[in-house]
């Protein structure tokens, strides 16, 4: 029997963790040269949370989302651009990027973050 879950994502696999269990987040998702690495590691109604690595001058360019979006620096260290507004971020900040206001994500070494999507009560 398939969940609701798989039914949206696709794959089980790719999000849904173990219950009841300690993770250490920054080892859920790898690096790769060159590139940016991404897996979601949650999604149902109420929004996502999507895991990052990107390899050092990687970036995702200006765009928006009708979403609050929160990123948690887990390793390394990152520039976003968040209403025109640079913002450095290292692991262990956490950064607000409100809904609606174009932001930007650039590596400036290599770093992973955790991103959490949450939509408005009636979206």
């Amino acid at each position: 029997m398939t969940d609701d879950r798989e039914k949206k994502s696709g794959s089980e696999k790719d999000v849904s963790l173990p219950a009841s269990t300690a993770l250490t987040v920054k080892d859920l998702v790898d690096y790769a040269e060159g590139s940016v690495v991404s897996r979601t590691v949650a999604k149902n109604d109420a929004g996502t949370i999507t895991l990052f690595a990107f390899d050092a001058g990687q970036e995702l360019s200006e765009h928006s989302t009708p979403f609050d979006a929160f990123v948690h620096v887990l390793d390394g260290e990152a520039e976003l651009v968040i209403g025109g507004e640079p913002v450095k971020a290292r692991a262990g900040d956490l950064v607000v990027m409100p809904a609606d206001v174009p932001h930007a994500v650039r590596a400036t070494e290599r770093f992973k973050m955790m991103l959490v999507m949450l939509r408005a009560a009636g979206d």
